[in-house]
């Protein structure tokens, strides 16, 4: 298979790069990529100029759909060099998925839990081994997720009624998933999945609801209880559009809300090529805009950053990447323009380097 990689040498000097160190750019300086982790020592490295260009840690997706090793290739085309997947299934494909030379670095919930009745229950293909009915059968189902190497737990919540799984099911899987170390990410797009989501205590909601803002206490809770947001919007702009109901002012305003309260906020995007959903945000490309969109909601292009790179890496347990800094896995994107003036400027990718390889860019 093609990996989209390019052959690298065992040591490249990067000169003349200003460095985002996670709130601004430094002064020209070098870095170096030895092997696959940053090096310290230019000694006889091979020599790229930068010509003042800007050099930012490769970003992380904290949410996206697997859909082959093309997926890997199409996010480092956008400078994704890592991405957590939310959902894929069976076990033996996405052990497959691992186990693939292609350019982004991944994550995976696995198999993903789901209420009978619910919108996911109804995806084409959709496992029936996701679907959990009862309490009593959460200790399990999260035990085989464990042995199939899960990296977290994906529950899919829906409002009061709506066909996902009690709250007293959900409770039963957070328990469980805590009981094995493992983080619960609850998919939670609408008010109601939201709060039921707060009750459970998951540590990281996945979306935002459109139709209606989190309340100001909800806001606190959240923040008081240790909360995560990976709020999608540009998941809800683009269901939003497709289903022609509405703006989203209340998911800007709800993610404003987090932020200012200290609520951990993490760009992802939910690209996939699913069908079935009502939107399919491109993979990689989708990042850029959810960016953008976490700017608009009241962060500074600096924090948005942050929520692509570092932020993510401390709050799934990365602790290899996420900055740059010596002895840190090599991920890299090389951009010309300055995303802390403009953050649009993110997509204006030069070179990616993954894991110290640097990645053929796509067209």
């Amino acid at each position: 298979m093609n990996s989209g990689l390019s052959e690298a040498g065992s040591k490249i000097a990067v000169t003349g790069v200003r460095v985002f160190d996670g709130r601004e750019l430094s002064e020209p300086t070098t870095v170096v990529i030895d092997g696959d982790v940053i090096g310290t020592d230019p000694g006889g490295a091979e020599l790229i100029d930068a010509g003042g260009a800007i050099l930012l840690p490769g970003f992380i997706d904290a949410h996206i759909h697997l859909h082959g090793p093309q997926t890997l290739a199409q996010l480092a085309d956008f400078g994704v060099t890592t991405g957590l997947d939310m959902a894929t299934w069976p076990p033996e494909r996405l052990e497959a998925l691992r186990k693939e030379s292609g350019a982004s670095d991944i994550r995976s919930a696995g198999t993903p839990l789901i209420g009978a009745g619910g919108m996911h229950a109804r995806v084409p293909g959709m496992s029936d081994a996701a679907i959990i009915t009862d309490a009593a059968q959460a200790d399990r189902m999260v035990a085989e997720r464990v042995a199939a190497g899960s990296d977290y737990v994906k529950i899919v919540l829906e409002a009061p009624g709506g066909g996902g799984p009690d709250a007293d099911v959900a409770a039963a899987v957070v328990r469980a998933a805590h009981a094995r170390g493992l983080r619960v990410v609850a998919h939670a797009a609408s008010l109601g999945a939201y709060l039921t989501g707060l009750d459970v205590g998951a540590d990281i909601l996945t979306h935002v609801p459109r139709e209606a803002e989190v309340s100001a206490a909800d806001v606190r809770r959240m923040a008081e209880q240790g909360g995560i947001a990976v709020p999608t919007i540009v998941m809800m702009e683009g269901i939003a559009t497709a289903l022609g109901v509405g703006g989203i002012d209340h998911c800007l305003a709800t993610v404003g809300a987090l932020h200012a309260a200290g609520v951990p906020v993490l760009a992802g995007s939910d690209s996939n090529d699913q069908i079935g959903v009502p939107f399919q945000p491109e993979h990689g490309a989708a990042l850029h805009r959810e960016l953008e969109l976490l700017v608009a909601a009241g962060l500074t292009p600096a924090e948005a950053i942050r929520a692509a790179t570092s932020l993510p890496a401390k709050h799934f347990g990365l602790t290899d990447r996420g900055v740059i800094a010596p002895g840190m896995r090599a991920d890299l994107v090389l951009i010309e323009g300055d995303p802390l003036a403009d953050i649009r400027a993110t997509r204006a990718i030069a070179r990616v380097w993954c894991a110290g390889n640097e990645h053929v860019l796509h067209g």
